[in-house]
C-alpha cells in the first residue's frame, strides 16, 4: 500500500529529524559555556549581615553599572472646575 495512510516520504535520512535538535542544543550549549566563562569575575563577592539584612561585599558590579529609574509623577486629578448637577 504505498502512498496511503501513514506512509511516510523518504525524503531524508532517518536520524536527521532527531539528530538537528540535539546539534542545535549541543551549539547553544557550547555558546552559553563559552559567554559564562568569558563574562568571568576574579571576585565573585560574599554577603554579609547587617541591621535590617544583608548587604553584598566584593563582586563585579559597582553602584554605577545599576540604573535606577525616577518615580513616577503623581498623577493629576480631572476633576470637573464646577459641580455637575445631579441627573433627574
Amino acid at each position: 500500500m504505498r502512498g496511503g495512510v501513514g506512509h511516510r516520504p523518504t525524503g531524508g535520512p532517518k536520524g536527521a529529524r532527531a539528530a538537528v535538535p540535539l546539534l542545535a542544543a549541543a551549539v547553544l550549549g557550547t555558546l552559553a559555556i563559552v559567554t559564562v566563562e568569558q563574562a568571568g569575575c576574579a571576585d565573585p563577592g560574599h554577603y554579609v549581615a547587617v541591621p535590617g539584612g544583608y548587604e553584598l561585599v566584593g563582586g563585579c558590579l559597582s553602584p554605577d553599572d545599576l540604573v535606577i529609574p525616577a518615580a513616577p509623577a503623581a498623577p493629576t486629578s480631572v476633576l470637573p472646575a464646577a459641580p455637575v448637577p445631579p441627573r433627574s
